[in-house]
């Protein structure tokens, strides 16, 4: 196995009895794209043979910091990695659009007001209907995560995220578009 990268993934399906194709995002850490793929059938099990990615990244560099996989230590790390899903709504639209992005932060409070600073954040809502950051730890606060809290089991055991300040503002290449399973496996 190659050495072990951060994966960000978008799965899509449109699962039996839906209307619409539903959406999720999934970590994993894996030396190659392919090798995140039984990981993403495991955790979404109801996509069946109808999951596709709909975008992805080696998460390496976030906001001027380095992420990298190593063994998992015993003390916390002074900066942490975060998942947020904001969502928001448009006048006159039918649809509450969403904006995802990855933060660091020491705390989830820390990445909580850098998500409320976002343009997203601040121009998608309107009264009655404001941005707000999906549903788990209270009011205005949706889906935040830290990331090494959601990846599979068997790597939360072994291995942590370091995420250090670097002086270049290097990015990660986004891929986007209709990546079929069977493609990626080749």
């Amino acid at each position: 196995m190659d050495k072990l990268k951060l994966y960000m993934i978008m799965l899509g399906c449109k699962p039996t009895g839906r209307h619409t194709e539903q959406h999720d995002v999934f970590f994993s850490l894996a030396g190659s794209l392919k090798e995140t793929i039984p990981h993403a059938k495991a955790f979404w099990p109801e996509a069946q043979d109808n999951m596709h990615l709909d975008a992805w990244r080696e998460v390496t560099h976030v906001d001027g910091y380095e992420v990298s996989v190593v063994p998992k230590t015993s003390g916390p790390m002074e900066n942490k990695l975060f998942f947020i899903n904001l969502g928001g709504y448009k006048a006159g639209e039918f649809d509450e659009p969403h904006y995802k992005l990855l933060v660091v932060a020491p705390d989830l409070a820390s990445a909580t007001q850098q998500a409320k600073q976002t343009a997203f954040f601040k121009h998608t809502g309107f009264t009655g209907a404001n941005a707000h950051i999906d549903d788990k730890y209270g009011i205005d606060v949706d889906d935040i995560y830290q990331v090494e809290d959601i990846l599979p089991a068997g790597f939360r055991d072994h291995y942590s995220l370091s995420v250090n300040p670097m002086p270049s503002q290097a990015i990660d290449e986004i891929h986007l578009g209709y990546f079929k399973l069977k493609t990626i496996l080749g």
